[in-house]
């Protein structure tokens, strides 16, 4: 009997053409595993294309509350943003993937995973560190750097599946790259490809519309949080799931969470992108607005490195790994009071505040205002900027005021 290879499968063109490949080049049985992440009409039809075009079985694993909970919600309690842009969307669910890619091949005594990740890209890193971490022992097979891929093109994959006999509703043109889960949708390609283009936003935009096309109202908005997980929207309480779908509506109606980036990838090259990210946009600010009611100075601004520290080791595809751990263990800590309501308004790409109250807020009007009460003396100052400003004043009678130096 052949050997079974687990395929992740979109349903796309590149996955659909290496269900033909893998039986010609490697004669293995394949059996293709789609998680839903939260791709909505993009599952539609993909068991009769999968098994038309020669798979023995189709997986759809629903994980998408998992995906939430376990994945998403680490990311917001970190306010994890890949280089002050991107929240992760494509990021935080490959370790997912991979996780129930490896668990499959395990259920069905498969002794390879195949991905058809391209070899410019981030997701090759991330599917391939997350099965090494999960099943060392499992071959994995990228389709295209394997030497046998001969294929280079839309135009040639369409060429191939035709000569085996497969008509596919695929064109050779046709649109953007995108990658789709709950929490965004990430566009690629066409004019995007020149980073001197604008992007053709009534052509590209999925989830919302751009600001300018947004309502005039706007719309008034409540989240709360118990110990940094969000728990309700608008005074109804929602599973995480739920929430983000409320308020990627919300958001999207509003022109919320349009971000066009330049990023670095983990494989050296540039690229740009367009994402969008409404109900995660609104989740991280206000996870953020009720930090400030709640964290000390020296956590937050610790937190906040290590918030970036995090979306790096996301972002590169080192979920499983014991720095992800460490990173999270510290951020679950620092969340254990984050809880509260935090209110504002969405405004044409806008979020404007409008309070926030927590049971731990350690902000005191008593000590913030102007008004002179027991807990501050003004008269304290005095002492603490002395000590505080001692190494500059010492240097100055040292060596003279500093606009006397030679700086050359």
């Amino acid at each position: 009997m052949s050997e079974k290879v687990i395929l992740a499968y979109s349903g796309g063109l590149d996955t659909t053409a290496i269900i033909p490949w893998l039986k010609e080049n490697y004669n293995y049985e394949v059996i293709c595993v789609c998680i839903d992440v939260g791709q909505e009409s993009e599952l539609d039809g993909l068991e009769e294309r999968a098994i038309s075009c020669g798979a023995s079985k189709l997986y759809i694993e629903d994980v998408v509350d998992e995906f939430c909970d376990d994945y998403v919600v680490p990311c917001v309690k970190a306010h994890a943003v890949y280089e002050n842009k991107y929240l992760l969307g494509t990021s935080m669910a490959r370790p997912l993937i991979a996780k129930r890619l490896v668990e499959i091949a395990r259920k069905e005594g498969a002794t390879a995973i195949c991905h058809g990740a391209t070899g410019k890209g981030n997701d090759q890193v991330r599917f391939e560190l997350g099965i090494k971490a999960l099943a060392p022992d499992l071959k994995i097979i990228a389709a295209w750097r394997d030497p046998k891929w001969t294929m280079d093109s839309r135009e040639s994959e369409i060429e191939y599946c035709r000569a085996h006999g497969i008509d596919l509703p695929f064109s050779a043109d046709s649109s953007y790259s995108r990658d789709r889960n709950l929490w965004h949708i990430s566009h690629e390609g066409l004019e995007l490809e020149d980073p001197a283009c604008a992007p053709n936003y009534d052509h590209l935009l999925v989830l919302g519309v751009t600001p300018e096309k947004a309502p005039e109202e706007g719309d008034i908005v409540s989240i709360t949080f118990e110990a940094g997980v969000p728990k309700s929207v608008n005074g109804k309480e929602m599973k995480v799931s739920d929430i983000i779908r409320e308020l990627n509506r919300l958001g999207g109606k509003n022109g919320i969470g349009i971000v066009d980036i330049v990023e670095n990838r983990v494989v050296g090259m540039k690229s740009r992108g367009v994402y969008e990210t409404p109900g995660g946009t609104i989740l991280y600010e206000a996870h953020q607005q009720l930090e400030e009611l709640i964290l000390d100075r020296e956590t937050y601004t610790l937190k906040k490195d290590l918030g970036n520290k995090f979306a790096d080791v996301v972002y590169e595809g080192k979920w499983f790994t014991p720095v992800r751990e460490a990173l999270s263990a510290f951020i679950d800590s620092t969340q254990k009071k984050v809880s509260g309501e935090v209110k504002f308004k969405l405004y044409k790409g806008n979020i404007i505040k409008l309070g926030e109250t927590s049971p731990y807020s350690i902000y005191s009007e008593s000590i913030a205002s102007f008004t002179t009460g027991e807990l501050y003396n003004h008269k304290d100052a005095e002492g603490f900027i002395n000590l505080f400003g001692l190494s500059s004043k010492v240097r100055a009678m040292k060596q003279g005021p500093f606009e006397e130096l030679n700086v050359d």
